[in-house]
C-alpha cells in the first residue's frame, strides 16, 4: 500500500509539471526598424502565448522567443510573411529539460554531501540542497561566514544572505545577488561556487584577503526563493516571484521591474500576465523589499552586484533613462578591465556598457536603484551563453562559468576596496 501511495504521489508530482514538448526557441534577425516594430507587435499577441528569451533591443541583436507547439505555424507565418528571418535554435525544448533532469538525478542519487567540499558543483541543485549547503559552510568557516536573514518571501521562505566578514562593525560592504530570475539557473549555481571560492582563497589570495580585512561581502544566492522552488516542482521556465495579483489569474511580478527608479516606465508592463509585469507599485514584492531595507539601514554598501543570465553582458546603469550617470567614465573603464579579466581563462567574449544602449530600455531595475542611492559600483552581469542553451545551460558550464566569472568580480571589488569614496 505504501508504494502505491508513493507511486501516486509521484504521478501527481510528473502530472504538475508543466510539459514543453514541440516547443522551440527562435532566433529572430531583425534587418530594419520596420521588422523591428513587427516583432515587438508579436509580445502583444497574447494568443501566441510567447515567452521572450531575450527581447527586442536593435537591429544587430537577434531576438530571442520560446513559441509553444500550438502556435509555431502561426508565428513562422507571420514572420515568413513579412520577410523576416529567423532560424531555430532550439527544435524542443522538452527535450532538454528531460536531459537536464536525468542529469539532476543520477548525481543525486549518491549520498548527501557531509560538507562542502563534498558539495557537488557541477550540477544543478533544489532550493533545499542549496539552504543545507549555507548552514554547513557557515558552521565550517564561522569565524568568517555568517547567515542572516533579511526577510521572507511571499511564501514564507527564508531570504538568507551569507555575510562574510573579519570583524569589525558596519564596514564598508559589497553586494553579489544571484538567482533574482529563478529559471536563470547557472547564476544560483554561480553564487554557490563563489561562496567556496570566498571562504578558499582568504588567506592564500592576497588581493581577496586585502578586501576581507578591510570590507565585508554580503552574498544572496537565492534571491527568488519562491520562483526558484516552482521551478523545480512545476515550471522549469518561471521568471518572476509567486504572490498573486488581485483581479487577474496570473501570478507573480517581475522582481527585476519593482525596483523604484523610473518605476512603471518603458521596458516594464503594466500587465499582470507579463514576464516583465512591475508589479502594483515599487518595492511591492517583499523580496526586492528585504534587500532595500537592508541596504538603507547598511549605509555603506559599496559596490553592488546583481547577477543574471544569459547574453554575456556586463552593464551598468542607467536602464530606465538615457542621461548618462555622472561616473560613466570609470565605471566604463572598470568594466572593460572586468571582462578582459573574465575572457583571459577561456575566450569567453563580453558587450559592455549602460543597460539601455547596449540591451534595451528598463525601468524599475535593480542596479539603478542602488547607483542613485549612491552606490557607486552597481553592475549588472548577464552570464553564460550567448542563446545556444539560454536558460538551459548544460550543468558542465557550471564551473567554467563561475571560474570566469570570478575574476570579473575580482576586478570589481578590487576597484571597489583600492578607490574608497
Amino acid at each position: 500500500m505504501r508504494g502505491l501511495i508513493a507511486f501516486a504521489a509521484l504521478f501527481v508530482a510528473v502530472l504538475g509539471k508543466e510539459t514543453f514538448e514541440g516547443h522551440q526557441v527562435l532566433r529572430i534577425f531583425p534587418k530594419d526598424g520596420v521588422q523591428l516594430s513587427l516583432i515587438k507587435d508579436l509580445e502583444d499577441m497574447i494568443e501566441f502565448e510567447l515567452d521572450f528569451w531575450r527581447g527586442v533591443t536593435d537591429v544587430s541583436i537577434p531576438v530571442d522567443v520560446r513559441v509553444p507547439f500550438n502556435s509555431l505555424q502561426s508565428v513562422k507565418i507571420y514572420l515568413e510573411f513579412q520577410n523576416i528571418e529567423y532560424s531555430i535554435m532550439i527544435h524542443d525544448l522538452q527535450v532538454m529539460l528531460d536531459q537536464e533532469q536525468e542529469k539532476m538525478k543520477s548525481t543525486a542519487w549518491g549520498t548527501e554531501p557531509r560538507n562542502t567540499d563534498s558539495y557537488d558543483y557541477a550540477n544543478y541543485h533544489t532550493l533545499n540542497e542549496i539552504y543545507s549547503f549555507q548552514d554547513m559552510l557557515v558552521a565550517e568557516n564561522p569565524s568568517l561566514v555568517s547567515k542572516i536573514v533579511i526577510g521572507q518571501s511571499y511564501e514564507r521562505r527564508p531570504l538568507n544572505v551569507l555575510k562574510f566578514s573579519t570583524g569589525g562593525t558596519n564596514r564598508p560592504a559589497i553586494w553579489i545577488d544571484t538567482g533574482i530570475h529563478s529559471r536563470e539557473w547557472v547564476t544560483q549555481a554561480s553564487g554557490t561556487w563563489f561562496a567556496k571560492k570566498i571562504v578558499s582563497d582568504y588567506g592564500r589570495d592576497p588581493a581577496l584577503t586585502a578586501i576581507l580585512n578591510k570590507m565585508d561581502i554580503f552574498l544572496e544566492i537565492v534571491t527568488n526563493p519562491d520562483g526558484f522552488s516552482y521551478t523545480h516542482t512545476s515550471n522549469r521556465m518561471w521568471r518572476k516571484t509567486r504572490k498573486p495579483n488581485p483581479g487577474s489569474s496570473c501570478v507573480g511580478v517581475d522582481p527585476n521591474r519593482n525596483w523604484d527608479a523610473g518605476f512603471g516606465g518603458p521596458g516594464a508592463s503594466s500587465s499582470p500576465c507579463s514576464e516583465t509585469y512591475r508589479g502594483p507599485s515599487a518595492h511591492s514584492e517583499s523580496e526586492v523589499k528585504a534587500i532595500v531595507d537592508f541596504v538603507k539601514s547598511h549605509g555603506n554598501i559599496k559596490a553592488f552586484i546583481s547577477i543574471h543570465s544569459y547574453s554575456q553582458m556586463l552593464l551598468y546603469p542607467y536602464g530606465y533613462t538615457r542621461t548618462p550617470v555622472k561616473d560613466q567614465a570609470e565605471l566604463h573603464s572598470l568594466a572593460k578591465k572586468a571582462i578582459t579579466d573574465l575572457a583571459s581563462l577561456y575566450g569567453t567574449k563580453y558587450t559592455y556598457g549602460s543597460i539601455i544602449t547596449t540591451i534595451y530600455q528598463a525601468s524599475g531595475g535593480t542596479i539603478d536603484w542602488t547607483y542613485n542611492q549612491g552606490i557607486k559600483y552597481s553592475y549588472t552581469f548577464e552570464l553564460r551563453d550567448t542563446g545556444r542553451y539560454g536558460f538551459i545551460l548544460p550543468a558542465n558550464q557550471i564551473i567554467p562559468t563561475a571560474t570566469e566569472t570570478w575574476l570579473a568580480l575580482m576586478a570589481i571589488m578590487d576597484h571597489t576596496y583600492k578607490n574608497p569614496y
